[in-house]
């Protein structure tokens, strides 16, 4: 992945963010968070 793609691609996710948040509010970014963060120590778990 060059520099450039990496840029267009973090900048596209920050965007979808944003415009959840302006539209639905934070609730779902919220419950998202959890839901990586579980996902993260559960794989921690399998290391």
């Amino acid at each position: 992945m060059t520099d450039r793609i990496a840029l267009y691609l973090g900048l596209f996710i920050l965007a979808v963010i944003a415009g959840d948040l302006l539209l639905f509010g934070p609730e779902h970014v919220i419950f998202l968070g959890k839901k990586l963060y579980e996902l993260i120590e559960w794989l921690a778990f399998w290391r």
